[in-house]
């Protein structure tokens, strides 16, 4: 600690001027000397001044201004900004607040000890220069590098600079804050479909609604569609109604269709900082996903844990398709005519030498939303070339397999050229293979899209929809897209007797309307023998499910055939290729070359 000399120390003590100086003894901000100026400024004597500024630093500052203060003071002290700040503050028993001007610089000791100098004045004396400085403070937060344009709410900088104030607030009244995250949902389809004037329309209909909802908490216009509010702490059945109440008010108010909105919510403890509470409070809104029916989460250790595992797929990803860990299953696809497997499909189990077995819900959204399906699907085609040497060694019939592709494949790769490199290098057929595309990526394709799947047609693949009737189902994609084989949800079978068994009637009717159009039916799900009848009974081409075999990677078909298992019993290639002339036959009597139908 520097020792002033008793010289320097009459000399500095004496002056008018309000002044103190500050240094860190003991990893604590100590005042080890103030002047008779500073004295007089703040109406007590030396010893006492000095005791109170020891204590509590900022313990007469405005509470409002603490957060602030405090903050500057730590970036001036590791030499990361200049110190000129206006501040609130009482003096004595005065219990009016004073607006202070306070000015510092960093000195160095002879002895090499950093000193801070810091000078004060009361601006509050001088009524014209207050007026002006009162002013310039209030307008602080009204300026426009702290307001977003749009919308008129204070924007992330203003987040930045007044949170630590805003947080402190809360704790010190007791009152345990909430960050809630908000997300508009589809606001770039809305910008899209009915332009930006009425995107931002929509986007200030919505930072007023969050304004009514949480009067006494602070909303925010973060990046892009989001909003941040911090507010006290809601129980969660009535916070629920509260979004619910917003959702309303902003479909209702909103110039076209529009989901509303939905949060991801940290609560936040005094040691926490705003950052960390921000990444919390988006890791809840991701584990959100496109459900609808849940407008808001909470971010718990569980979520976190989600978070992490998603990284470890992400960051794992590219070793997991070096290392062939991840497995192709198959699973027997049967002709119900018959009763014989017609073809397979193939299925994705990354085999983790740390994790053991995981399963594809947990990986493939990961994939999907950072748009590496096309490396994964095309991993698969090469893994099931690879893969048929292997079958015909263990003489399984070599039925095809489907393959099922994303609507995002086609945006990164062309994936008819992928496909024909692959069947060329490895020496295979085309006719090995099946392409299966949901219905929902299908009814929301492109033209390129479009132009790729036919191109895919024209060069001796086979498509099939997958997952008919699991969203909103749209028959028009039967007058868009030529195709083999449609494949109905398991949630048809699993609900079949619902609603007075209205799936039923949808199942048989999508089975007539598929032998019209020329292509099969296959019903995915099949539990029990129930099932398969009313299959049959209604003309259903194919079946899968549970009932006639579980997914089994080719190493535990294998080991099953080696201890006298046999395989499930397959069609012969000569069948195969008569029901698929038969099928042609029967498109083509129905649909004549020659025909405008």
């Amino acid at each position: 600690m520097f020792t002033f000399s008793d010289e320097a120390r009459r000399t500095f003590e004496a002056m008018p001027i309000p002044l103190a100086y500050y240094q860190r003894v003991d990893g604590e901000i100590r005042a080890v000397l103030v002047s008779d100026g500073l004295c007089e400024m703040m109406g007590a004597p030396r010893d006492k001044l000095l005791k109170g500024l020891n204590s509590s630093l900022l313990g007469r500052v405005h509470p409002d201004d603490v957060g602030r203060l405090s903050r500057v003071i730590n970036e001036f002290e590791q030499h990361l900004c200049g110190y000129d700040v206006i501040y609130r503050g009482r003096y004595g028993s005065d219990k009016e607040y004073h607006y202070i001007h306070s000015i510092a610089k960093m000195q160095t000791a002879p002895d090499g000890d950093e000193l801070a100098l810091f000078v004060y004045t009361d601006v509050s004396e001088s009524e014209s220069q207050s007026r002006i400085l009162i002013e310039n403070y209030e307008m602080l937060q009204k300026d426009r590098f702290y307001n977003d344009s749009v919308t008129g709410l204070p924007n992330v900088n203003f987040l930045r600079e007044f949170s630590q104030e805003i947080l402190q607030k809360y704790f010190r009244n007791g009152k345990a804050p909430l960050l809630l995250y908000f997300d508009v949902i589809n606001l770039r389809y809305y910008n899209s479909q009915y332009g930006f004037s009425h995107g931002d329309d929509l986007l200030r209909l919505v930072g007023d609604v969050l304004k009514n909802l949480f009067p006494r908490g602070t909303v925010v216009r973060g990046v892009e569609d989001h909003f941040i509010v911090l507010n006290e702490r809601i129980e969660d059945a009535r916070l629920t109604e509260m979004i619910q109440s917003a959702n309303d008010r902003i479909r209702t108010g909103a110039y076209g269709n529009i989901s509303g909105i939905r949060a991801g919510i940290c609560e936040m403890t005094a040691d926490m900082h705003l950052p960390d509470a921000m990444d919390y409070a988006k890791h809840a809104l991701r584990q959100i996903g496109t459900d609808l029916n849940i407008s808001h989460m909470y971010y718990t250790q569980d979520t976190d844990e989600t978070y992490w595992n998603q990284r470890y797929f992400l960051e794992a990803f590219e070793t997991a398709l070096q290392n062939e860990w991840i497995k192709i299953y198959y699973q027997v696809i049967v002709r119900i005519k018959t009763g014989k497997a017609a073809a397979l499909e193939a299925l994705a189990r990354w085999v983790d030498p740390q994790w053991g077995l995981i399963m594809p819900s947990d990986f493939l959204p990961v994939l999907e939303k950072h748009h590496l399906l096309y490396k994964l699907d095309l991993y698969m085609v090469e893994q099931l070339c690879k893969e048929i040497p292997q079958r015909q060694e263990l003489g399984l019939p070599l039925i095809p397999v489907s393959v099922n592709f994303s609507a995002q494949d086609f945006d990164h790769v062309d994936v008819v050229r992928s496909l024909n490199e692959i069947f060329d290098r490895c020496g295979v057929s085309k006719d090995c293979i099946v392409i299966e595309i949901t219905e929902q990526d299908l009814a929301k394709g492109t033209d390129s899209f479009q132009k790729q799947l036919a191109d895919l047609r024209q060069n001796g693949y086979h498509i099939w929809i997958d997952d008919f009737g699991s969203g909103y189902s749209s028959l028009n994609i039967f007058s868009q897209y030529r195709v083999d084989l449609t494949k109905f949800d398991l949630a048809f079978l699993k609900r079949l007797d619902d609603n007075h068994g209205a799936n039923r009637h949808i199942m048989k009717a999508m089975v007539d309307v598929s032998k019209k159009l020329g292509h099969s039916s296959l019903a995915e799900g099949v539990e029990n023998e129930t099932q398969l009848d009313y299959l049959r009974s209604i003309g259903c081409d194919f079946a899968q499910g549970f009932y006639f075999y579980k997914p089994q990677s080719l190493g535990a078909i294998a080991f099953k055939l080696r201890n006298g298992q046999p395989f499930y019993p397959c069609e012969t290639p000569d069948e195969h290729r008569q029901f698929l002339e038969e099928v042609e036959k029967t498109y083509l009597a129905q649909n004549p070359p020659d025909s405008n139908a």
